[in-house]
């Protein structure tokens, strides 16, 4: 059994059952934000948490990456939606 880090206990519940945890972090931070995503949007779409790492990004206002398979833009769009249906 492995012994718990410091990032483990600070780290939100949600994350450490993220399928993302322990890849290379650069596949969710692609230079261009729509056309190389594919990599990142093929991990969340195996996350069990997905939906909670989006509601984090679109909480936190994540300006950059893919946050529970959406890309920047795609958070705004939702955003968006959210504001004009409330």
């Amino acid at each position: 059994m492995r012994t718990p880090t410091v990032n483990d206990m600070t780290m939100p519940t949600w994350r450490r059952q993220a399928a993302c945890k322990g890849l290379d972090p650069t596949i969710f931070y692609p230079a261009d934000d729509e056309d190389e995503c594919d990599d990142a949007k093929s991990v969340c779409r195996q996350c069990p948490v997905a939906d909670l790492c989006l509601e984090h990004a679109l909480g936190s206002r994540e300006k950059e990456g893919v946050w529970g398979g959406c890309t920047e833009r795609e958070r705004r769009r939702i955003i968006r939606q959210r504001r004009r249906s409330a």
